[in-house]
């Protein structure tokens, strides 16, 4: 098939699982409270949104109360503990790892085959693309502060749960559209096969990232797999 485009996912595609779970997850959960005090009424549409989400969560018992930094910060942090592709929190957790990154606390680790494809695939001609669950803000931090430099001049476009969810078949749809591409024209490379299955469905080709530290495959899947992009 013809090639166009990469589509990739970040954790356990491009970055080590335990970098985002060890390092960006547990920045955010010490900071978060304190970041929401300090930035309260800049977060205000977040805010709005994690009220709506609050109202049809199932699993968190407590109230919320949107006027109340420490009410809103409480839920942020279950969201975190629970892993929760929620867009809101998303959204602020990337505002508080500018903070990290533009320190210097944060310095986002690529797989070292990254930067060498990223090249190759630039002067081949393919858009390279992100499609992650966190922000786009987020997505821009991490590929910009890296141990290798700054790779965001390889990326053209950057997508996240605004297109919708990763495991959605509509999302990849959206996503072609937007970068004006036939969806047989568009690689999607991720560690998940269930958001694979959704890629497929809307007419992308897949790979399967197997990589260090990521979770067994424990079905069976159809999706080829790679060990690194020096087999893209």
């Amino acid at each position: 098939m013809n090639t166009r485009a990469v589509l990739l996912d970040i954790e356990g595609t491009t970055t080590p699982i335990d970098f985002v779970h060890k390092t960006l997850f547990p920045y955010a959960r010490k900071g978060i409270g304190q970041y929401v005090a300090n930035h309260f009424d800049a977060l205000r549409p977040e805010i709005i949104t994690l009220a709506e989400e609050h109202s049809h969560d199932r699993d968190y018992h407590l109230p919320f109360d949107p006027t109340e930094p420490g009410s809103v910060s409480g839920y942020l942090e279950s969201l975190i503990d629970r892993d929760r592709k929620s867009t809101p929190l998303k959204s602020i957790q990337g505002k508080l790892w500018q903070v990290g990154y533009e320190s210097g606390e944060l310095v986002s680790r690529m797989f070292g085959d990254v930067m060498p494809a990223f090249g190759r695939w630039k002067d081949g001609g393919k858009t390279i693309a992100i499609y992650s669950s966190g922000s786009v803000l987020a997505q821009q931090l991490l590929f910009r502060h890296t141990e290798v430099g700054d790779l965001t001049p390889f990326i053209s476009q950057f997508f996240d749960t605004n297109m919708g969810a990763k495991r959605e078949s509509e999302s990849y749809q959206k996503i072609a559209e937007e970068m004006r591409a036939e969806p047989s024209e568009i690689l999607f490379v991720s560690d998940v096969v269930d958001e694979l299955d959704a890629a497929r469905s809307s007419g992308l080709q897949t790979l399967l990232s197997i990589r260090p530290g990521n979770a067994e495959i424990e079905s069976d899947t159809s999706h080829r797999s790679i060990t690194t992009f020096a087999d893209i």
